[in-house]
């Protein structure tokens, strides 16, 4: 029955991850082809209501604490080396850091985080990294950093004509890698890629290479990416003309970057191959 918080076995966290959705109004400044939130149908909840949403947050952290959450059905069949609590990751069903009160939020949480023990517990947030230049998000990120905070930073292409394609928005594609590479000159960060096939094409020899000069020009600005997760279409997309790469697609882009990069990569698979 929670509005705002939900428990979900991550692939990438290898565990358990707390979600907080601070859109649920579904409202986000980038249009992705392959997002899975359903933009068509509006949302019963417009607003973030803090008081509830730290109360699903406490009760939540208690049932993941306490082991009440591996006994219900839902994730009773979770294997013990999985039953762990890895983060408190802000994303939900937008952007996280277009939310006017984010500073304030970050902070309750990093509270509710203390109250329970869990100060190794890391937060995570989950961006397309086009807000970090706003003070209510430069306010949230130093309180992150104090609460064992990571960025997990999209980037999901090289040039200015992918990005079009591909994120369908009107903030500026330098706009998003200048936050980056600040947030990273601060920070090790996490780089987010999402490749896929669009009209059965995936990414570009040339795309790939421009993709890794920008990540490249990072670290030489004194940057610091801590790794590197690539990873393809996992659940249905806004767009059916969007499909995922095949296992070895992935395993190809994770050897270039790591390659070109020296980065640690990850790959992770599709729904199908």
């Amino acid at each position: 029955m929670n509005r705002f918080v939900y428990p979900v076995l991550s692939r990438r966290s290898q565990g358990v991850s707390i979600g907080v959705n601070l859109n649920p109004d579904k409202v986000c400044n980038f249009d992705c082809i392959y997002c899975q939130v359903d933009r068509m149908t509006s949302s019963e909840t417009r607003f973030v209501e803090m008081g509830q949403l730290l109360t699903e947050l406490d009760e939540m952290l208690g049932l993941v604490t306490s082991g009440e959450l591996f006994r219900s059905e839902q994730f009773s069949v979770v294997p013990p080396p999985l039953q762990r609590l890895n983060d408190v990751a802000f994303s939900g069903d937008g952007e996280p850091t277009t939310y006017k009160n984010f500073d304030e939020i970050i902070q309750s949480c990093a509270e509710l985080k203390q109250k329970h023990g869990l100060d190794s517990v890391k937060m995570v947030l989950i961006t397309n990294a086009s807000m970090f230049h706003r003070d209510h998000v430069q306010r949230g990120l130093k309180i992150m950093d104090a609460n064992q905070g990571e960025i997990w930073a999209k980037l999901d292409a090289g040039s200015e004509e992918y990005y079009r394609l591909i994120e369908r928005t009107r903030i500026p594609f330098q706009r998003v890698l200048d936050n980056i590479e600040q947030a990273a000159s601060v920070r090790p960060i996490v780089i987010q890629s999402l490749f896929m096939k669009v009209n059965d094409q995936g990414p570009s020899d040339k795309e790939l290479e421009m993709f890794c000069q920008r990540l490249a020009h990072i670290l030489q600005q004194g940057g610091e990416i801590s790794r590197i997760q690539i990873y393809t279409i996992a659940r249905l997309p806004a767009e059916s003309y969007v499909t995922p790469l095949a296992d070895s697609e992935v395993d190809r882009v994770v050897e270039l970057v790591t390659s070109k990069t020296g980065i640690q990569s990850v790959g992770y698979y599709g729904y199908s191959s």
